[in-house]
């Protein structure tokens, strides 16, 4: 995170909790815990460093001082910046050898393990440079590593990446990561999908924590705030090692700032307006440390109408509205670290159903004629117009309470984390209701992590850990789709790590259990409301399912030469079935489909071989990754042909098969020296995937992105002559998505999808003051510049209603849309 000194380095970032949610009252916060906050974590004994660790930061070439860089030790959470003559010091470190981390724009992060003891002054001597190649990770690997030294291929965005583009929720503004897409439903519900696999085959991390919310629905997106992310780390490949079930396709970590130097108290406030929804968006922030107690709180609030595109005009019911409050409070000393987290997401928003009138091909909208029944009318043009929902919707409320402890205990470590969540999910689908919730989702996860980080011996980095949950759902709706249960999972493992020279070597173990418990539900016939086992018809039958499974990955990372890089991976994944794919029976608002579960599927196991090479130089930075999963057990939903659900809705059933998907990324950014301001970014991402030993049609598995090729020439200047400019930029950019011709076809489940081209711009800059001090950022996106009318093959709105008036099939994406982002830096001493 750039605070203050250094907020010209990178523009203040976000994660935080919400002085305005305790401002706000109302049913989109309603949220009330039952269950005790974890207590803050105490060490038994504090180490106590002998002396400040202390150094300098110079350019390489001109062995100037650099002020104003950011140096962290990601795994004590602990920052500063350097001055005007280059030097920095930490009072309070704890003595060992952890990894720092030096960056400021315009130079090659430099990263160094050190020797916080040793009492000798460091030097960081960072080169320039045109890509960034020295970045940290801390999602998938035992402890913060340099990206290079990982096998495991790992993406980061950081905040300026973030901040340079136009996106409505947190999976939109990452989506254009190379190997990463996107399932949506209009423009607030997004899901990550990771070389073409997404719902519970990818894992969600909020600062390092599991986020526990319903994941196997599409009708319903990301409950984090999108103000509030810093960095995303994106592992493309199997994270069951560390996490357990449910990260076969890989990790998405969502990552908070870095603390705040001591003796200092800042703060930040956002603003976007977008003008194809009308979304306005803000943010403030403020964070701060004194003798090593830590704070920081963010509130954000969002809200917008429904958007457009060209074949459909306005998308009746698309818009949404988002509350939220995020941030922890803790200490930092030299025996680690303890912080007390929270966040809370709420969200309501309006599902698109997309009937349309058959005459007119107009939308349609659920009327409350008198209190007696609903009619079907076609919408109008004030039904477009602002910021009202109508029925459906939905409403998402989810609180996560938690801790955060990392001790050092003597040449060894101990993390400890221990978090509540509650997520709330209601579907409103009565118009004669509008306020009593048809599906009514409670569920409650109780989740730990502990890893302890063995002192190094022989050059051998180990750890060794576990981590689980206890889960419940309940139903408290009218309607049902899924059973209440209960899951208890857990796993232990150990992984570790060596350098061999060149040659930097990862592998590990994980063993997992996961048991399901549903409960059995009888319904009224009559009133459709539970009644005693066996008096009425049978919904959900009652069962028990356990699930077991050995989890493992080894991998290296060889530098053949300064410029060349080779890394192979190899590693098996996991995942339970998820209580939908077990036990689902019905269909809920804002899906096309009645979906029924299979209570004896079995768990899911891959094999992934990974392998990638880059090469950098002072004029081209190139990189290739590949891959290559076989998935036994693949489930996925098969259309029941010629069966149709008493509302008209296709019905799909859960099945199983032997699934095989392969591809991979490339990326050229060409950057001619001595014109490192200029840049040529190149990426082109491709998945195939095959169900092996099906017949035509049923070969292709369903929802797999299409390939992608995304070209841009953007420029950079740290300084614009003599004027009040800092790190402008400009951007222009195109992305051509290729038609999909690879398709599940059977049972009318999928369809062919074309391909199209979109162009997109960006320009933005820092305005300083005459001390060269940051006073605002702005930042100008433009998407879809030229309006094109096009539908991603992974749009669940695909697939609705028949559009008369002009010959066309569902309901397209976002038009043209352009994206004012203002941030201002605050600080208070």
């Amino acid at each position: 995170m750039r605070y203050g000194v250094f907020v010209v380095i990178m523009l203040p970032s976000s994660w935080a909790p919400g002085l305005l949610l305790f401002a706000v009252s109302g049913s989109v916060l309603a949220q009330t815990p039952e269950q005790p906050v974890p207590p803050t974590a105490t060490p038994r004994a504090a180490r106590v460093a002998t002396a400040p660790t202390t150094g300098r930061v110079l350019d390489a070439a001109t062995q100037e001082p650099l002020p104003g860089a950011t140096i962290v030790f990601p795994d004590l959470r602990q920052a500063t910046t350097s001055g005007p003559d280059g030097s920095f010091r930490f009072s309070n470190l704890p003595r060992g050898r952890f990894l720092m981390q030096v960056r400021f724009i315009g130079y090659n992060t430099f990263v160094k393990t050190v020797d916080t003891g040793s009492g000798q002054p460091l030097e960081a001597a960072l080169a320039t440079a045109a890509t960034e190649i020295g970045q940290v990770v801390v999602t998938g690997v035992s402890a913060s590593t340099e990206m290079r030294r990982s096998p495991v291929p790992t993406t980061v965005v950081d905040r300026n990446q973030l901040n340079q583009a136009a996106s409505t929720n947190a999976i939109d503004a990452i989506a254009h990561t190379p190997g990463l897409a996107q399932i949506t439903t209009g423009a607030a519900i997004s899901k990550p999908v990771i070389r073409g696999l997404g719902s519970n085959r990818v894992i969600t991390l909020n600062n390092g924590a599991k986020q526990e919310g319903q994941q196997w629905g599409d009708e319903h997106g990301i409950e984090i705030d999108e103000y509030a992310i810093d960095r995303a780390e994106i592992i493309k490949g199997p994270g069951s090692l560390l996490y357990g079930s449910d990260g076969m396709a890989g990790v998405v970590n969502f990552l908070a700032p870095d603390p705040v130097e001591e003796g200092k108290v800042l703060g930040s406030v956002a603003a976007n307006y977008q003008t194809n929804n009308h979304l306005q968006g803000y943010s403030l922030m403020n964070a701060g440390n004194r003798n090593g107690f830590n704070w920081l709180v963010r509130g954000s609030g969002k809200i917008a109408g429904a958007y457009r595109n060209r074949y459909d005009g306005r998308v009746y019911n698309s818009g949404f509205r988002e509350l939220d409050g995020n941030g922890y409070v803790g200490i930092n000393k030299s025996w680690g670290y303890s912080h007390l987290t929270f966040n809370s997401f709420n969200q309501q928003l309006g599902l698109v159903e997309g009937e349309r009138d058959e005459e007119t091909g107009q939308f349609l909208k659920l009327v409350n004629v008198g209190g007696q029944y609903a009619d079907e009318r076609p919408v109008t043009d004030q039904d477009l117009r602002g910021y009202d929902l109508d029925v459906p919707q939905q409403q998402v409320n989810h609180l996560r309470i938690g801790t955060d402890n990392n001790f050092i205990l003597g040449q060894s470590r101990l993390t400890l984390n221990v978090g509540w969540q509650q997520n709330l999910r209601r579907e409103f689908g009565d118009v004669l209701l509008p306020k009593d919730p048809s599906l009514y989702f409670q569920l409650r996860t109780l989740d730990y992590a502990a890893r302890y980080f063995l002192p190094e011996m022989s050059g051998w980095s180990t750890t060794i850990g576990l981590s689980g949950m206890r889960q419940e759902n309940v139903n408290k709706g009218v309607e049902f789709l899924i059973p209440a249960y209960r899951l208890l999972d857990g796993g232990v493992f150990a992984v570790t790590k060596k350098t061999f020279g060149n040659l930097d070597l990862s592998g590990g173990l994980r063993y997992d259990l996961r048991r399901i418990t549903a409960d059995a539900l009888y319904l009224d016939p009559d009133t459709g409301q539970p009644v005693g086992s066996g008096e009425g018809e049978q919904k959900f039958g009652g069962f028990t399912s356990t699930f077991r499974n050995v989890s493992g990955s080894v991998g290296g990372s060889y530098n053949v030469s300064e410029k060349l890089l080779l890394k192979a991976n190899v590693s098996r994944g996991f995942r339970a079935p998820n209580i939908a794919e077990l036990a689902s029976n019905g269909k809920h608002e804002g899906t096309i489909r009645y979906e029924i579960g299979t209570p004896n599927l079995k768990a899911e196991t891959s094999l992934q071989l990974d392998g990638g090479v880059s090469y950098t130089t002072d004029h081209i930075s190139l990189s290739l990754d590949a891959f290559r999963n076989q998935i036994q057990n693949y489930v996925f939903p098969e259309r029941i042909e010629g069966l149709i659900s008493a509302e008209g809705d296709p019905v799909f059933q859960y099945t199983q098969g032997t699934a095989r998907l392969a591809g991979g990324e490339a990326s050229l950014d060409i950057h001619p020296h001595p014109f490192d301001w200029l840049h040529f970014e190149n990426s082109f991402s491709m998945v195939r995937a095959l169900q092996l030993n099906q017949p035509e049609g049923q070969q292709y598995l369903p929802f797999i992105p299409a390939d992608r090729l995304q070209s841009a020439v953007r420029v950079n200047f740290r300084k614009v002559g003599s004027s009040r400019l800092n790190n402008l930029y400009a951007r222009a950019g195109v992305e051509h998505t290729f038609a999909q011709n690879r398709f599940f076809s059977a049972f009318d489940t999928e369809t062919r999808t074309p391909g199209y081209t979109l162009v997109n711009l960006g320009l933005g800059s820092d305005v300083v003051n005459a001390r060269a001090k940051t006073l605002f950022s702005l930042y100008l996106t433009a998407n879809n510049l030229f309006d094109v009318g096009y539908q991603s093959h992974l749009s669940r709105l695909k697939y609705a209603a028949y559009n008369v008036s002009n010959g066309r099939t569902g309901v397209y994406n976002m038009g043209r849309n352009v994206s004012l982002k203002l941030v201002v830096p605050l600080a208070f001493n």
